[in-house]
């Protein structure tokens, strides 16, 4: 999957945040204690597992396919053509046709616009990662967490979700031409 080249520079946030999530867990992972957070609710950390690879790292193996799924929406939402440029036999409401159920962004550059969207968003996704990590990785068996920290996790993802919905109702609500 190649992205435009207007796109790629997109990337560069997730890949850094990637890299710095791995060598960060690398770096930790000898040190943590045998129980580490598997669960960050509303008061706190409230549940436990054995450290383990896949208990240490699954925050950054989930952010691996959230990029990996996000970037591919991008790659497609770049592919399909908009609906500015579709032939009036299968414009909305032309000759009688259906037209095709994919919601098409309307031009080329609102599909740019959602594109980048949809890769802040995980950014956004990697930034809470990236708080989770700072709780998963700490070196005392038993971390105190405060209740705040749910709100911090959920608070970049909820902006890169407003982010990506305003650029959807942008473009529905610009011209098609």
């Amino acid at each position: 999957m190649v992205l435009s080249s207007p796109v790629r520079l997109w990337l560069l946030p997730n890949a850094a945040l990637l890299t710095a999530l791995s060598v960060w867990g690398i770096v930790r992972y000898p040190h943590l204690p045998s129980r580490i957070p598997q669960h960050i609710g509303t008061d706190g950390v409230d549940a436990w597992t054995n450290r383990s690879i896949g208990s240490a790292f699954v925050l950054v193996f989930v952010h691996i396919g959230v990029t990996v799924l996000l970037t591919a929406c991008a790659e497609l939402t770049l592919r399909v053509t908009p609906s500015a440029e579709l032939p009036d036999s299968v414009a909305p409401f032309g000759n009688g046709l259906v037209r095709s159920s994919l919601n098409r962004p309307r031009t080329r550059a609102s599909a740019l616009w959602t594109a980048r969207a949809l890769l802040t968003l995980n950014a956004c996704v990697g930034m809470s990662f990236l708080i989770g990590c700072a709780v998963l990785w700490r070196s005392a068996p038993e971390p105190e967490v405060s209740g705040w920290l749910f709100t911090a996790m959920i608070a970049p993802i909820l902006a890169g979700t407003a982010l990506t919905v305003a650029s959807t109702v942008r473009d529905r609500r610009a011209p098609a031409h």
